[in-house]
């Protein structure tokens, strides 16, 4: 049976799995949820993942949710090409990298987007709070550029598991800096190829990477 993938548009987390896929050349049916219709709160959705989110990956009987996990699983069932490395050293260190970006940017990375794209009518976010997160992401992009420095990806020689976790949420950010409203804030960070050029270089090569046209977010090429 076919993979299937339930996912959203502009869902960071989403297009981790949609890069996997297609990193590994998997056949998979596509099942785009609309966020703004709750589908992703459908009770087909909240019978494969109570939470009611995405992205939820179905391989024949089996359910996977969490975007990790999908990853690791995705890398246990189908080990060709590798995410997450073809040695235990390099699986460690690719792990610790992604858990050094959920423990240290993620939640300020997500704190920005939210303020420019989720914020609730009438509820504002704090601009010393923004800054913080905004120093913070500066300060751990600045980690990811000195790796990137001496190497074309994040760990090892190819594309890893590290580099599908943390390009969406890189791309996302950047989308919100690029809004007139976010000036302030995109002045420690913008332009990219300025201050960090490794980086820079490295979304290039994600982007040139074959199949990545299919996973990128659907509602942002129809606003361009």
């Amino acid at each position: 049976m076919a993979i299937e993938l339930y996912w959203g548009s502009g869902s960071p987390y989403s297009w981790r799995v949609l890069l996997a896929l297609e990193y590994k050349r998997l056949p998979y049916t596509s099942h785009l949820l609309q966020f703004s219709k709750q589908e992703h709160k459908s009770p087909q959705m909240l019978a494969m993942n109570f939470r009611g989110r995405v992205p939820v990956l179905k391989d024949g009987d089996y359910v996977v949710f969490e975007s990790l996990a999908t990853l690791y699983y995705l890398d246990q069932k189908y080990p060709e090409p590798p995410l997450f490395g073809r040695s235990a050293e390099e699986a460690g260190v690719i792990m610790r990298v992604i858990c050094e970006y959920q423990a240290y940017a993620e939640e300020h990375v997500m704190r920005i987007v939210s303020a420019f794209l989720m914020a609730a009518p009438g509820r504002s976010v704090k601009q010393e709070d923004l800054a913080e997160s905004m120093h913070v992401v500066a300060s751990e992009a600045r980690s990811i550029e000195a790796r990137l420095a001496t190497a074309d990806w994040v760990v090892g020689d190819s594309i890893s598991a590290a580099d599908i976790v943390i390009f969406p949420s890189l791309q996302i950010l950047l989308r919100v800096l690029a809004k007139p409203e976010a000036r302030d804030l995109s002045s420690r960070f913008l332009p990219l190829d300025v201050n960090y050029p490794a980086l820079s270089r490295w979304i290039a090569r994600v982007e040139a990477l074959p199949g990545y046209e299919k996973t990128y977010p659907p509602h942002w090429r129809d606003a361009s």
